[in-house]
């Protein structure tokens, strides 16, 4: 394959949800040294809970200002609030290697969980709160004011995480020819990544209930297929002149380019419970991406989707994770979710090989598959204990210090 000049915004002084359009180019490297590693970025949603309650509270605002404190002056913007004042963000610098991703996941992780510990609270990764202490305040912000009043009751206890993986592309024509080929395998990485079963104090009978929670709002879903990069910015400025959208960083699709830096944007997965979690999804994120590059340069043609095939399919992942059927959204056939698993990871092998990645793939979804998803481990500790087992179990695997030990 080609090596390819990926435009770099991020650095480690400079998060990547806060980086700006400008900065020179570098062809990222792969750790054999060959060219085309392509870089990654992840962006990660936590969730605020008390302690003595186990209920999802407000505080992000003392939260961040300690973890801003803790933090040097050069990266201290690494961390900031999300729409409610229950809930923080993280984001790391720009990466070229699995392991590096992995330190600066662990890295940021342990400085909000010690910002919370010091607040009296505990920092948890879960798609949706388990339990809540009531409608939290919105956060501040002129945006965040106008997403609460044109959304109204949707968002009113909004309190969903996500884990957002970016990756680094040339220009914006090939992001959205990226998003094309690799939005048949988006169900299935939300079926691995699912951990929300719980919200408001019972099992909603979902793998991601927060899946299903973002759903209700426009430019939700699966992206729509997208013939060049001037149709998709014109569809989502129609969307924001209909007034369905605050503006173009609110679409809600699984896969975008990112409006504001050279990446493509992943945001299927639930908040990740570990950060072998998160790496996971980063490292098949880069290999799907990698792979569709390498087929636009050999004129692949472009796998042609059903559309009510994949919506259904989206919806299967959200309900089963993979412990029931999917939906394969190309031959419209219903199939174990395992099987589609498999299928992806047949179509990434030789993205993951060129990038030395295989292995540690490999030991993670192992790991996956002695464990359980996040949403299967979440179920399994409300058998032992409840809610509270639950919490505790989401601030250990927060932790990477915590779980390592566990």
């Amino acid at each position: 394959m080609r090596a390819v000049a990926v435009p770099v915004a991020w650095s480690r002084k400079t998060p990547a949800r806060f980086a700006g359009r400008a900065g020179g180019t570098h062809t990222a490297v792969t750790r054999d040294g060959t060219a085309g590693g392509l870089t990654m970025g992840v962006e990660e949603e936590f969730l605020l809970a008390d302690p003595t309650t186990a209920r999802a509270v407000p505080g992000a605002r003392a939260v961040l200002r300690r973890a801003h404190h803790e933090a040097s002056a050069a990266d201290g913007s690494g961390y900031k609030a999300e729409f409610l004042s229950s809930q923080v963000e993280s984001a790391t610098g720009v990466c070229t290697s699995l392991e590096e991703i992995r330190g600066e996941l662990a890295e940021d992780r342990a400085r909000l969980v010690d910002a919370a510990r010091e607040e009296g609270l505990l920092l948890l990764s879960s798609g949706t709160a388990v339990l809540s202490d009531g409608r939290p305040p919105v956060a501040e912000g002129e945006r965040f004011r106008r997403i609460s009043e044109l959304f109204a009751d949707i968002v009113d206890d909004y309190q969903v995480c996500g884990c957002h993986v970016h990756v680094g592309v040339p220009d914006r024509e090939t992001a959205v020819a990226v998003v094309n080929r690799v939005r048949r395998w988006l169900p299935t990485l939300l079926a691995l990544s699912v951990n929300s079963p719980f919200c408001e104090g019972r099992d909603r009978g979902y793998a991601s209930w927060r899946m299903m929670e973002q759903l209700r709002f426009p430019a939700a879903g699966m992206p729509p297929r997208f013939p060049d990069a001037a149709f998709h910015d014109a569809e989502v400025a129609r969307l924001v002149s209909y007034g369905a959208l605050i503006d173009d960083r609110m679409s809600f699709w699984l896969m975008r380019p990112s409006p504001w830096l050279p990446t493509v944007e992943f945001r299927v997965a639930d908040a990740a419970a570990t950060v072998d979690d998160a790496v996971l999804q980063a490292a098949l994120g880069r290999a799907l991406v990698r792979r569709a590059l390498a087929e636009l340069e050999a004129g692949v043609p472009e796998p042609e989707l059903d559309e009510r095939a994949a919506r259904a399919a989206v919806w299967s992942a959200a309900r089963y994770g993979l412990r029931g059927d999917g939906v394969d959204p190309v031959t419209r056939a219903r199939v174990p979710a395992g099987e589609l698993l498999q299928a992806l990871l047949r179509h990434v092998a030789p993205a993951l090989e060129e990038t030395g990645d295989t292995e540690a793939v490999r030991r993670l979804l192992e790991t996956v598959r002695e464990d359980g998803t996040g949403a299967e481990r979440q179920r399994r500790a409300w058998a032992r204990g409840g809610p509270r087992a639950v919490v505790e179990l989401l601030a250990a695997q927060t932790d990477a210090r915590e779980h390592k030990r566990a």
